[in-house]
């Protein structure tokens, strides 16, 4: 499986004989392990495997070609029998692509896009703040009615705007260098505190556990069936029941049965110390079924009371009960509405929020990877491009109600820029993709919901990308706790710019 390596000029005997004897044998991958990284013969086995060993932090060149000398140029795997894998006709336009001339267009627009950020991009996050309070102040003002609309709207879109645009933009970073006064930085903003996650972004979800999880683990795997969270084909491919049901369910419930525990799950992952609980599969999506489960059998790395007290419960607590408690001063019955407009607003702003999120990375048109890549590499913006989607762009309305999750394959060249840079970005990023044919998926949220729902029923899967055309110097493998600031070829510099 090894590629086939030409060498555009003869070197000595010695190293030509070692490029032989790798291609080889049948461990040449752990052949190059050991000989570079000094690790046992176990140990490398395993790597060259993709099986890594428990609690280990590092991460480990995926191709054993990355070893040999510099000017060796590597053509794509061949077949058994000699013959070039087959490309098959969606794909054929990687044959043509100078994927180190798309990456650095990219990289120079980004640089452009960084050096124009200031106030006009703080005023932009202000004005979408204001239309956010005024949602809060609309839905709370009306809380005690009887259950309605318009009450339900407020209050859901009040969440959906601080969760997609406010919290998730800020938290990135978009917004760290054009925030004098640091209120909307990813080092503060609803972190350290149960006060400062009230007061900023109150949601089912702790701030720190999605940081982890969103920021550092999805955003440098994106579509890794092994590795990203928000895969989605992964998980809907262990469903029991009626699929359709249980995707309905999901979009009722996804934040708390889902990514409540799950991001939380990242979050513990890195903070874990010496070796996991035997049986414990840190690949494992961790529903609240799941948590549970692993305590009863002894193999959580958290228990469901930690995961109660810390990340659900003060949720559910303050803001369906503690937050209406006033109303009962005036009727039980004002209480009561209250809190139903409460749940019936988390509804909806679950069904809103799944519509929202799901359809960035999934559909039969968007590539999944088997393999890691370098944070900023050519592959890497490359799979921002193909394994990303973007709805229909444009009007602060549209955008609002997308939450700027609209402009997903720019987000995810340069996840730190602000919401205003991402829609002055689009039109150009939309441009180089055409000119160097890679494809820049564009349609609008009811076409790319249909395409969810068919991955989510399995009526269709995720397109695959071919494993012979990838980038062989790019890749790497991650570690099993979704270690990502570490590479055995790249200093933890290096990827600062990308966190």
């Amino acid at each position: 499986s090894s590629p086939e390596v030409h060498f555009s000029k003869p070197f000595n005997c010695a190293a030509m004989a070692a490029a032989a004897f790798v291609m080889a044998q049948p461990s040449a991958q752990a052949l190059t392990l050991r000989a570079r990284h000094g690790c046992t013969s176990r140990e490398c086995d395993q790597r060259a495997d993709g099986s890594f060993t428990r609690g280990s932090l590092a991460l480990v060149s995926f191709s054993a070609a990355a070893s040999l000398p510099r000017r060796a140029s590597v053509r794509p795997r061949q077949a058994a029998g000699g013959a070039a894998p087959s490309v098959a006709p969606e794909d054929r336009w990687l044959l043509s692509l100078d994927t180190e001339a798309f990456a650095k267009e990219l990289t120079e627009l980004g640089q452009k896009l960084r050096e124009e950020q200031g106030e006009e991009d703080l005023r932009h996050l202000k004005r979408v703040v204001f239309w956010s309070d005024l949602c809060a102040v609309v839905g709370l003002a009306s809380l005690w009615m009887t259950p309605n609309p318009i009450t339900i709207l407020a209050l859901s879109l009040w969440t959906h705007s601080r969760w997609t645009m406010v919290a998730h933009h800020t938290i990135h970073g978009g917004y760290n260098k054009v925030d004098p006064s640091g209120h909307y930085s990813s080092k503060n903003f609803g972190m350290g505190s149960l006060w400062r996650r009230v007061v900023d972004w109150f949601d089912w979800m702790l701030p720190e556990a999605w940081s982890r999880y969103h920021n550092q683990v999805h955003h440098y795997r994106v579509n890794e069936p092994d590795g990203d969270p928000d895969y989605f084909e992964k998980y809907t491919d262990t469903w029991k029941l009626n699929r359709e049901f249980m995707t309905v369910l999901s979009m009722l419930f996804f934040k708390w049965a889902f990514a409540a525990p799950n991001t939380y799950k990242a979050l513990k992952l890195s903070q874990f110390k010496g070796e996991l609980p035997a049986n414990f599969d840190p690949k494992l999506t961790m529903t609240i079924y799941q948590v549970f489960r692993m305590e009863s059998l002894g193999q959580a790395i958290f228990s469901a009371g930690e995961l109660m007290t810390k990340v659900i419960g003060p949720y559910l607590l303050l803001h369906f009960f503690l937050l209406p408690l006033p109303l009962l001063l005036i009727g039980p019955s004002f209480f009561w509405n209250a809190v139903a407009n409460l749940f019936l607003a988390e509804l909806v702003a679950n069904i809103h929020g799944f519509m929202v999120t799901t359809f960035n990375h999934t559909g039969e048109d968007v590539y999944c990877f088997s393999s890691g890549c370098r944070v900023n590499s050519p592959s890497f913006f490359l799979r921002a491009v193909t394994g990303s989607v973007n709805c229909s762009t444009g009007g602060f309305l549209n955008d609002f109600l997308h939450g700027y999750l609209n402009y997903q394959i720019e987000h995810h060249i340069w996840p730190d820029l602000s919401m205003l840079s991402y829609a002055k970005a689009q039109p150009h990023v939309k441009a180089i993709c055409q000119k160097h044919g890679v494809p820049y998926v564009q349609e609008n949220i009811f076409a790319r919901m249909a395409k969810v729902l068919r991955i989510f029923t399995g009526r269709a899967r995720m397109r695959r990308f071919p494993a012979h055309l990838e980038r062989q110097e790019d890749l790497i493998f991650w570690d099993d706790r979704g270690g990502v600031l570490r590479d055995v070829q790249r200093s933890p510099q290096d990827l600062a710019p990308a966190i």
